[in-house]
């Protein structure tokens, strides 16, 4: 037992000069042209990205899929019509706006460029944000919104 005992200690300290690394996704990516999307919600970028692609007439956003209570990840509830974060019960309407739990504001909008191809380039490291208790909106911003 004592040699086990020993093995087992000599290969966490061995295990302690590979260092653990974390792979996230690349904040930029593209996710294709407009005429891509449907009207509505798409969740294609979900599990890679953490984004929502929304499609209302003469526009087009993307969300970033955290909850602005904790940082969880909310779900599309489409029979609802409603992102519902599966945490603590904030929810939140089709445009990421909240209207319920303790969520304090709207959930937050990636940066949108069209590239000289024509494809949308997403940046979620430059997010614009509302927050009615502050007073700011960005929303309306150039690069928060895209007109199809």
């Amino acid at each position: 037992m004592v040699w086990g005992y020993l093995a087992i200690n000599l290969l966490l300290f061995l295990r302690f000069f590979f260092p653990r690394a974390l792979y996230e996704p690349n904040p930029i990516f593209s996710i294709g042209y407009p005429a891509d999307f449907e009207l509505g919600i798409d969740q294609r970028y979900l599990m890679t990205n953490r984004v929502w692609v929304v499609k209302e007439p003469g526009r087009l956003f993307v969300i970033y899929a955290r909850c602005t209570h904790l940082g969880c990840t909310p779900e599309w509830k489409a029979a609802e019509n409603k992102f519902k974060c599966p945490c603590h019960g904030s929810g939140y309407d089709s445009e990421g706006v909240n209207f319920e739990g303790p969520a304090p504001r709207p959930m937050d909008r990636c940066n949108l460029v069209l590239d000289a191809t024509g494809k949308i380039t997403v940046d979620s490291s430059r997010l614009f944000m509302d927050d009615p208790r502050a007073g700011v909106n960005h929303f309306n911003d150039p690069g928060a919104f895209l007109n199809v």
